[in-house]
């Protein structure tokens, strides 16, 4: 159970403005979904805006991934890329199924990210997710915006199960932005009146459960149970990538 004085447990609030959602700690999401809450994190201090490590659910060994809304917003920069997707390969590398949680708004923008060659970089964790052919599970907890969305284990990546949250908002970006662009020059009211209408029509999962893109939408309270599901119908996946044959990883 998600304690109510929890970050999470404001996030969920029934009456909660999406535009004024205060940043919720994913740690707390993960500890509550592993066996005795034991999550064994790598590499805490370096890159802190997705976190990588182990836990077990169901006494099984489990790797996961999550965006950390706290930093950054949970965007995706150079270093969150590289850090998750040497984690993706190694547990690919050991056969341990990847758990991922997704709340990303995208990709960090700036010069510096981009002459650093953020594209690159984006594209080793896109490789990675694409070939592990182990199980793979994807939760979206809220945010799951544009090319950084499709990055993390995405059904478009071969992910094996998609689920989201009702708060889960799956789009091309935020309600607010969008908007500023389709209406720009238009009066600060009409603005708001045109964004709750943009929340209400796309910034939820139902339109990509209906085009397939999410398997189910779930409640919160049983995300531990349909991944522990999950991860027993997935036991026995196999999946092989063409002998001898494989994409060429942007080094």
């Amino acid at each position: 159970m998600i304690a109510p004085n929890s970050s999470i447990a404001s996030f969920l609030a029934p009456d909660r403005s999406k535009l004024t959602v205060p940043p919720y700690d994913m740690h707390e999401l993960i500890r509550k979904t592993v066996d005795e809450g034991d999550f064994f994190e790598v590499q805490p201090t370096h890159a802190g805006n997705i976190i990588i490590g182990f836990g077990r659910i169901e006494g099984r060994t489990v790797g996961f991934v999550a965006n950390q809304p706290t930093v950054l917003a949970g965007c995706l920069d150079i270093n969150s890329s590289k850090k998750a997707a040497r984690f993706v390969r190694f547990c690919d590398a050991f056969d341990i199924p990847i758990v991922t949680f997704v709340d990303v708004p995208g990709f960090l923008p700036g010069t510096a990210q981009e002459l650093n060659g953020i594209i690159k970089h984006g594209a080793k964790l896109l490789f990675a997710y694409a070939e592990a052919t182990v199980p793979k599970i994807t939760v979206i907890t809220r945010k799951a915006y544009g090319g950084a969305y499709d990055v993390m284990a995405s059904k478009h990546l071969r992910g094996d199960l998609n689920y989201a949250w009702p708060t889960a908002e799956i789009a091309v970006m935020g309600a607010k932005g969008a908007v500023e662009i389709i209406f720009r020059g238009r009066s600060p009211e009409e603005i708001a009146e045109q964004t709750a209408q943009y929340e209400a029509r796309f910034a939820n999962p139902f339109v990509a459960a209906s085009k397939g893109f999410i398997d189910e939408v779930i409640q919160p309270h049983s995300t531990r149970r349909r991944i522990a599901l999950g991860l027993r119908k997935l036991r026995g996946k196999q999946l092989e990538n063409p002998w001898k044959k494989h994409d060429n990883i942007p080094l």
